[in-house]
């Protein structure tokens, strides 16, 4: 294939992405935003006005990073897990397969729809933050680096699980035993300064406190690790993830009975 084949190809890939994304909005968007709004109303103005702040900022300003960054993390990797794997269930997987189309053109595909998901419903979730707090912007730059690539990593992660799933029960696997336990012990409620010393350490092990904290420092020039490391973890998962999700392609993990 061509430079303009691979593009249409690409393009093609993502626009039946994009637009069953918005076709049944009432499931790809208006879960999070509810979930989102009713965790600002109970923790951000309920509970987070009998707590004085953290960081030297209000706690509903706190956890508003956190929560957009839950948001983007969630529906960027389940869009494309259950997306990649509703093909294969449906076995339409297999038109891509004896076409031309390179195997980093299919991934790219389903990686930009999870990341336009994700990042859409990130855009949704800071919108209903401004019903309950001020914005304040530390660094623009630091805040789109931190959740493009966020993005970006949780879809490629996505995409390999959408390549092992065998059967539906496999897709929910991994965001209910892993995901959620990551997300809600990655830094989104509290500062890991407030933790004991061992705890702390263990929470160090937890690739998202450093994506939070990354995109929290963008918002309000508060972080609780150096964002250097939180960037580097990023690129490196980003690589790792897509070398993956090469190989596996290459070697027809899941696609080939």
């Amino acid at each position: 294939m061509n430079a303009r084949e691979k593009y249409i190809a690409l393009r093609a890939i993502l626009d039946k992405e994009v637009t069953r994304i918005l076709r049944i909005w009432q499931q790809t968007l208006l879960p999070s935003a509810i979930t989102m709004a009713l965790y600002f109303l109970i923790f951000g103005a309920f509970i987070g006005s009998k707590i004085e702040g953290m960081g030297g900022v209000s706690y509903i300003q706190f956890i508003m990073p956190g929560l957009i960054m839950m948001a983007v993390i969630t529906n960027a990797y389940s869009n494309v897990s259950s997306s990649f794997f509703g093909i294969k269930f449906q076995r339409s997987v297999e038109e891509l397969l004896v076409s031309p189309t390179p195997s980093y053109i299919i991934i790219l595909g389903y990686v930009l729809g999870g990341m336009f998901r994700g990042l859409l419903v990130g855009t949704i979730v800071l919108l209903i933050s401004l019903f309950f707090t001020k914005i304040s912007l530390h660094s623009l730059a630091i805040v789109l680096v931190f959740i493009f690539l966020t993005s970006l990593v949780f879809s490629l992660a996505g995409f390999l699980n959408g390549m092992y799933a065998k059967k539906f029960d496999d897709v929910a696997i991994v965001p209910t035993f892993v995901l959620t336990p990551l997300t809600y012990l990655g830094g989104v409620f509290y500062s890991i300064s407030l933790l004991p010393a061992f705890w702390k350490t263990i929470s160090l092990l937890n690739p998202i406190i450093y994506m939070v904290n990354g995109f929290r420092y963008g918002f309000l020039g508060i972080s609780d690790i150096n964002i250097w490391i939180g960037f580097i973890i990023l690129v490196v998962l980003g690589i790792v993830l897509f070398w993956f999700s090469m190989h596996a392609m290459k070697k027809g993990i899941g696609l080939k009975s």
